[in-house]
């Protein structure tokens, strides 16, 4: 059914479990849900991506400082994990080497550094990327010159992996939950949990209340278990329980009550990241490594044909719905740059971007920010306590109610194990024995292919397209590549870049928006953009193929003139929170003319 039916029809379908969320933890819940032949139902009140997931550092690691909490389980478990990942999705997941300079000034110096090697390889023993290598100053200086020598004492190199397009790991998780039978709305907001009181007996969740954000109406579906998955949102749901007192759940961000912290469950913390092209002295690898003013580790990683800068770490109480990177947060992530790679001279024009976001971490009032674990919670309420992940506390703790899981934290590396425990423990609560989990075997579906290399050599020879939009295509679509081609038809048009730019700036071809469309659930102009085809990530922010696009959309689609407009409109303020450059310089010179 298309989204207009199944938001007309929801109400009559009986679901086993409904997702709220559709982040990557709450994609991963449902295609585990639905392959394990659950009827499941996914929401989101935006797109699929929409929150914290479009705004990651971008990398599937085991976590090397976790070691430093002695949250060994974790290390094991996002090694693991990441292992996992690099199997099922070759064209989104790959090896990616890092360097850790180790100076004077650093907290942990080379035997700890040492230390926590070898404890890494020790717990990724099945890993199939290199073990790590400690190099003295001298070595370290010869395979990175652009490191500051000043203090520089050795380094530590050692390999994790990156997701440049995580937003595509929870698109392609979504897409497979519907091929699998769950039935995925997004622009759908839950608005309120429907109970029933059970004759006095513990209160049970029995649906949700669901408000359509594009097109307007108020919708009810029903299903015996609701997991809450809506990260940084996940107390603005329980507000939603009414007389049951979730509404303690509401927590401070977000604009809610600044004197209720009872039954509090989210503690967020801001993250933000800068995008520059690349500079002198950058390597090749990405360097992790402590800050000066306040030993906070960030990296400097490449990315995406750049630079990604990042993350900071603060606790957030503003917002949630509009999170941009501030001033300070600029400045300190271009002056520790600078710093460790003399030769960058980084300023602020140098960014062609920034990004934030927040991470739904347990809910902790006092302590540094780093020191919040990052171990996921999945949270019974009927129990009042965690059953799988990590251990949280919830002061005061929400009213118990029956049917209602909620998931606290999480990161991109352990999503596809949260979604494992998560439909385990769904399971449970309907009295049935689970299926076994496959979701580690089976690929996601851009990467079904047994040899993903060969098929992208044999795509690069046989496609009819350059070698800069077939990367591309490989890249982001992996063995879909071939269907997204297929939606040009015998229309060479849409088979070409859709701006004059150098196809190396985008690459963006009409198929792929009409692909966005019809096979991924792409409803807005900024989902085809920034969730779909990633060339909202490119240096312009994707506002060079912003009106081309819609025309694709008014031709092949159906658009209006006047939606085309509005679209790219949205889009353009959408895209302001990143503060581009492009259009601080088209601020500027504007302001130069008047």
């Amino acid at each position: 059914m298309d989204r207009k039916n199944l938001l007309e029809h929801v109400g009559d379908r009986p679901f086993d479990v409904i997702v709220i969320g559709a982040g990557i933890n709450g994609a991963g819940i449902a295609r585990d849900a639905a392959m394990r032949g659950l009827r499941t139902l996914l929401l989101d009140k935006g797109d699929i991506s929409y929150g914290t997931t479009q705004w990651a550092t971008r990398l599937i690691h085991g976590g090397l400082r976790y070691l430093e909490y002695y949250e060994f389980h974790l290390v094991r478990e996002s090694l693991g994990e990441r292992e996992k990942l690099l199997r099922i999705a070759p064209h989104l997941v790959r090896p990616l080497k890092f360097v850790v300079p180790i100076y004077e000034r650093s907290s942990r110096g080379p035997r700890m550094i040492r230390l926590g090697m070898v404890g890494y390889d020790v717990l990724s023993y099945d890993k199939s990327v290199p073990n790590h290598r400690m190099l003295s100053r001298e070595e370290a200086l010869s395979e990175y010159p652009g490191l500051n020598p000043e203090g520089l004492l050795g380094a530590a190199t050692y390999y994790d992996g990156q997701v440049e397009y995580a937003e595509r790991v929870a698109v392609e998780s979504a897409v497979d939950a519907a091929r699998h039978g769950a039935a995925v709305i997004t622009y759908a907001e839950v608005k309120r949990l429907l109970f029933d009181s059970g004759n006095g007996s513990m209160p049970r969740v029995t649906g949700v209340e669901i408000e359509d954000n594009l097109e307007g109406g108020t919708y009810t579906a029903r299903a015996p278990v609701t997991v809450n998955v809506a990260g940084p949102w996940v107390d603005q749901v329980l507000s939603g329980a009414g007389d049951f007192g979730f509404e303690q759940g509401s927590g401070t961000a977000g604009g809610q009550d600044e004197d209720t912290e009872a039954g509090r469950m989210i503690g967020p913390t801001k993250g933000s990241h800068l995008v520059v092209d690349p500079f002198p002295g950058a390597p090749e690898s990405a360097v992790y490594v402590e800050a000066r003013k306040d030993g906070r580790p960030y990296f400097i990683v490449p990315w995406n044909g750049r630079y990604l800068i990042g993350t900071t770490d603060f606790r957030y109480e503003d917002d949630l719905d509009y999170v941009s990177a501030d001033g300070d947060e600029i400045d300190y992530l271009l002056e520790e740059t600078n710093h460790v790679i003399p030769e960058a001279n980084l300023t602020r024009d140098s960014v062609l971007f920034t990004y934030s976001g927040v991470r739904p971490l347990p809910f902790k009032p006092a302590g540094s920010e780093s020191s919040i674990t990052r171990a996921h919670v999945v949270f019974d309420h009927a129990k009042g306590k965690s059953t799988a992940g990590g251990r949280v506390k919830i002061a005061g703790g929400p009213k118990k109610a029956e049917g209602l899981i909620s998931i606290v934290g999480g990161k991109l590396t352990t999503y596809r194990n949260l979604g494992r425990q998560t439909v385990d423990a769904v399971y449970k609560k309907l009295g049935t024995k689970p299926p076994k989990c496959a979701t580690d075997r089976v690929p996601l579906p851009g990467g079904a292919v047994r040899d993903f290399e060969a098929f992208s050599a044999e795509f690069k020879a046989n496609s009819g397209l350059s070698d800069v939009l077939s990367s591309r295509l490989l890249k982001v679509y992996g063995a879909r590549a071939y269907d997204v081609l297929a939606e040009a038809g015998d229309d060479i048009s849409l088979r070409k870049s859709l701006a004059d730019l150098p196809a190396a700036e985008t690459g963006l071809m009409g198929c792929e928006v009409l692909y966005a469309f019809k096979h991924e659930m792409a409803q807005k102009l900024s989902d085809v953009l920034l969730r779909r085809t990633m060339v909202g990530y490119g240096p312009d922010v994707g506002l060079g193929v912003a009106e081309p696009a819609a025309a694709v959309a008014v031709e092949h689609l159906g658009w209006g003139e006047e939606r085309a407009r509005t679209e790219v409109e949205e889009y353009r303020e959408w895209i302001r929170r990143y503060t581009p450059k492009v259009l601080r310089e088209e601020a500027g010179a504007s302001s130069g003319a008047g």
